[in-house]
């Protein structure tokens, strides 16, 4: 470690050097581990810190939070932060603190090391490449083989009758100690209230109800959902063969089936995938104390989703699928921001006002198909691309970036001096070199200035050159004959396709608001700036491809007052 104070041979003065800026992160696991563990972490961390001279500028944590994964708010927070250069070192308990997974460890190490911040550790010391491939794969071993002792303790749980994960509506969890004073875990019983609700879920569809009609009822009548939030169609229906949804949940007539889905993080996102074990892997056990529903009514609610087939197929009518028509999945209900979805054969409606009622949305206006699609291609043509608006918008944009232009503009001053002195003690040490010096007594040196000349160079190609915003005179002319020409794509067999993706790619949002006043639906169009800007300078969109959320719309109103989109 630097040391915090040094003296000079040439003329004996003290030379105070300045200490290195430390951040601490500290996480622990579940939350079955005590909340003080993240205090006693933080605790070793400053211990660690004050006996090595380092000055602790900042703290970040996660709590109850696994290791596996690299998206949680805490360590985001520190890579954000290193990317700026906000401190030089971060300290943690342990390696496996950052993360268990092996490749998540490797490319961590990887960013703070491209921006000069190191890593330490209480337990391990300075963190190298070394520490990185073993400890990186001794925690990959660990979290594999924790996973199967979990699995198999929660299977002996399972067996046993008691709750191996997760709560189902209509029970609650009974708190218990054993004869040593520890927390008896998994025990269950039926909760009264709830209970009462779930024979009414099984009675009213038994008699005919529909999934959404029930959610509607009880929304009306206050009572909170399994979440705490309002009931909705999918939370009864849910998925018959993946046992999901009040109304296939076999624990009602007091059998439990444990391990009938498997669950695993997606790569990419973190989030959690299910998929359906084999039946042979499924844990069956009776639990006659905690059945709710009695056999007849479960039958009789069994022998009425067998009955339920999509017209001409063979699937269940809760994974049917609508054809998907041209702006399908980009309306939302102006009053609740719920989807607009189709009602019938050719009208929307608000989505969650149908299935979840008018406690939890009232807006019952409908739009025709037909309708909607001529005004929103109308006005994609003639309205989204107005020259005058366009050239405000560019000139305030130009303006905002010149802006931050100007606050980078030092910083390229300073680098571009640095860089100069660079240049200038390189050409010295080649002449060094020349003049008879060894090669080897200056090859430290010259690396160093290298891989700072190389780092300077980079970040003055980052910074944006000026590029003041013009506009094409016949930008917006462009832009309307490209839309004409999609919309007569729509017509066209070999082209339709096409043409819709991109029409949609034009889109953020249609946006139907009920007009108290006259009774009829506004539609606001929002508009992908974006990809406006892109397609109207004649450059061709790539299909299913999304703007960014928050670059920029402008609202049209499309409906006239001759028009009348009444429920």
């Amino acid at each position: 470690m630097p040391q915090t104070c040094a003296i000079s041979a040439n003329k004996g003065r003290r030379v105070v050097m300045p200490k290195l800026r430390g951040a601490i992160y500290a996480r622990f696991s579940t939350d079955m581990q005590r909340d003080a563990s993240i205090d006693d972490q933080i605790r070793l961390c400053k211990e660690y810190a004050q006996r090595q001279g380092i000055e602790i500028v900042a703290t970040y944590k996660d709590r109850a939070t696994s290791g596996a994964s690299l998206l949680r708010s805490g360590v985001q927070s520190l890579i954000e932060a290193a990317t700026t250069q906000k401190f030089d070192v971060v300290i943690t308990e342990a390696l496996d603190r950052l993360s268990r997974n092996q490749a998540d460890i490797a490319s961590l190490y990887q960013r703070m090391m491209f921006h000069g911040v190191m890593i330490e550790t209480v337990s391990e010391g300075s963190i190298s490449e070394m520490h990185i491939g073993l400890k990186g794969t001794m925690n990959a071993l660990f979290l594999k083989d924790l996973a199967a002792k979990t699995h198999r303790g929660l299977k002996g749980v399972a067996i046993a009758g008691k709750n191996a994960g997760g709560k189902a509506y209509g029970y609650k969890v009974v708190t218990k100690l054993d004869c040593n004073g520890g927390l008896v875990r998994g025990d269950r019983t039926i909760d009264p209230a709830e209970a009462r609700v779930v024979n009414r879920i099984f009675q009213d569809y038994a008699d005919g109800k529909s999934p959404k009609r029930i959610a509607e009822d009880l929304n009306a009548e206050g009572i909170p959902g399994p979440t705490g939030r309002a009931w909705g169609a999918s939370t009864l229906h849910g998925n018959r063969e993946r046992g999901t949804g009040i109304l296939n949940n076999e624990l009602y007539v007091g059998q439990q089936i444990w391990n009938r889905l498997t669950y695993a993080k997606h790569p990419d996102t973190g989030r959690r995938i299910s998929r359906l074990n084999p039946k042979e892997e499924w844990v069956i056990t009776d639990v006659p104390a905690l059945r709710i529903v009695d056999q007849d009514l479960w039958e009789a609610v069994r022998a009425r989703q067998g009955a339920l087939k999509t017209k001409d197929t063979s699937a269940n009518v809760w994974d049917r699928r609508r054809p998907r028509t041209l702006f399908s999945g980009l309306m939302a209900c102006g009053k609740c921001g719920g989807g607009f979805s189709k009602v019938s054969k050719d009208r929307f409606g608000c989505s969650r006002a149908r299935n979840k009622g008018k406690s939890v949305c009232d807006n019952m206006l409908t739009v025709p198909q037909d309708d909607l699609e001529r005004l929103v291609l109308d006005a994609m043509q003639h309205s989204l691309m107005d020259k005058e608006a366009l050239e405000v918008f560019c000139a305030e944009y130009a303006k905002e970036r010149n802006r931050l232009r100007a606050e980078q503009a030092a910083g390229r001053a300073g680098f571009e001096r640095e860089l100069a002195t660079i240049k200038k003690d390189h050409a010295k040490l080649v002449d060094a070199i020349i003049a008879g010096v060894s090669p080897d007594q200056l090859k430290d040196r010259m690396n160093g200035l290298d891989a700072r000349k190389n780092e300077l160079e980079a970040q003055l190609r980052s910074l944006p050159e000026e590029d003041p915003i013009r506009i094409h005179p016949k930008m917006a002319v462009t832009y309307r004959d490209r839309v004409a020409a999609l919309v007569n794509g729509l017509t066209e067999p070999d082209g339709m396709e096409q043409s819709k993706e991109a029409l949609r790619g034009l889109i953020d949002r249609i946006v139907l608001v009920p007009d108290s006043q006259t009774g009829r639906l506004r539609i606001e169009l929002e508009g992908a700036l974006a990809s406006l800007l892109h397609f109207a300078l004649g450059r061709d969109l790539q299909p299913k491809r999304k703007s960014p959320a928050g670059a920029g719309f402008e609202v049209v109103d499309l409906l006239p007052r001759e028009s009348s989109f009444m429920s």
